[in-house]
């Protein structure tokens, strides 16, 4: 398998970096586009369709290329897979459950390949401002395609504006669904991690009330006051102008465990609800739940992130792969600034592939010798390579 990845500030430029990569005898077959949501769907997806590309689009809050990072542009990573070994497949929810919509996309892709694997994107926000519930999404298709299967990818995004992200194929696009391409595992291995760098920092907490995605006591103390304590703004409990910027709530978020096997998962509070005083958590926090205040982010963020790739690569002995798809959270920009390109020249460096990627609205991935997941603030990263 070949792939191509190329990048554009408009359609038109769209068009000349493919024109270049196919007078050179490359003939993709699919497609997969990150753009903002401010550029022009209709072109991007009629322009590929005249090629007879196949297309997996979504939109995002930033997106990159090797060498290049950018906001409100185009990439797109082409690949020429047979199409013997691959299906995109389209899901708007509409009026049904996300469960539903999982369940049918589960069935489609078993029906396609006895073993598929999955490189899988749902919208973020709504037009309306509802947030896709990513974890009822993950939960479903495991139980679904059976705990074995593998799948990655994440909610797409919209520039931070939360007015309404998109996914779309060749001739369908929605504010509420679903889109994956489906590969014969068989035939293309994928290979890939989620983790977030972030590390644990003093004691153990435990969650003693909470409702949905309000968190309003920890170890029976209130949320609040031990959350701003432990921002060293303690001052700031009672005044109803303060706000948790994601420079905060993204830099010092939660590191919940999971169960007994380690797994962890980063949960951070959006903002405070003075009329209930509570925090407002980004994934809801159940009564119960362990978990440790996370380290200042620093350098080493970054370089444990691409050794931990450097440790998956050389157990595979593997050389290269053939495509790289990063999903990376939209608040890891706010708070590493450039050690987030780092990471994803990094990764791109050590599988000595093509990348693609796009910043979201929430990540799913394994994370390393576990099980499917939805993250928040997390790098969720895909190789592809096509077996022979």
């Amino acid at each position: 398998m070949k792939s191509i990845s190329i990048h554009g500030t408009s359609p038109d430029e769209i068009r000349s970096a493919l024109k270049q990569c196919l007078s050179n005898g490359f003939s993709p077959t699919l497609a997969f586009v990150f753009m903002s949501i401010k550029q022009d769907r209709k072109k991007v997806r009629q322009l590929l369709g005249q090629h007879n590309i196949d297309i997996f689009g979504v939109t995002s809050c930033g997106e990159f290329i090797n060498n290049h990072q950018s906001e409100g542009e185009i990439v797109i990573m082409l690949l020429d897979l047979d199409r013997d070994t691959y299906s995109v497949l389209f899901e708007d929810i509409g009026n049904r459950t996300i469960e539903s919509a999982a369940n049918m996309l589960a069935e489609k892709s078993l029906q396609t390949f006895s073993n598929p694997c999955l490189i899988l994107c749902s919208t973020g926000v709504t037009d309306n401002g509802e947030f896709f519930d990513g974890m009822t999404l993950v939960h479903s298709l495991e139980q679904a395609l059976g705990p074995e299967r593998i799948f990655f990818g994440g909610m797409a995004g919209d520039d931070m504006s939360l007015t309404g992200t998109r996914v779309f194929s060749n001739e369908s696009e929605t504010d509420y669904g679903i889109i994956a391409a489906v590969l014969n595992a068989d035939r293309v291995s994928l290979t890939g991690m989620a983790i977030t760098g972030w590390q644990p920092m003093g004691i153990s907490r435990k969650v003693t009330k909470s409702e949905g995605k309000l968190l309003y006591t920890i170890d029976d103390k209130p949320a609040v006051e031990m959350y701003l304590k432990y921002l060293g703004k303690a001052d700031m409990a009672n005044n109803r102008e303060f706000e948790l910027l994601d420079e905060l709530s993204f830099s010092y978020p939660f590191i919940v465990e999971r169960d007994e096997s380690g797994e962890t998962l980063i949960k951070s509070p959006i903002s405070i609800d003075h009329d209930e005083r509570a925090l407002v958590m980004d994934i809801e926090m159940q009564e119960g739940d362990v978990f440790c205040f996370s380290m200042p982010p620093d350098l080493d963020i970054s370089q444990r992130i691409i050794d931990e790739a450097e440790q998956i690569k050389s157990e595979m002995n593997a050389d290269r792969a053939d495509s790289l798809l990063i999903f990376s959270c939209a608040g890891r920009p706010p708070v590493l600034g450039p050690l987030v390109t780092i990471e994803n020249e990094g990764l791109t460096n050590v599988w000595n592939s093509p990348m693609a990627g796009f910043f979201t609205y929430g990540e799913f991935g394994r994370v390393k010798n576990g099980r499917q997941h939805f993250h928040s603030t997390a790098c969720c990263w895909v190789a592809l390579n096509e077996k022979t």
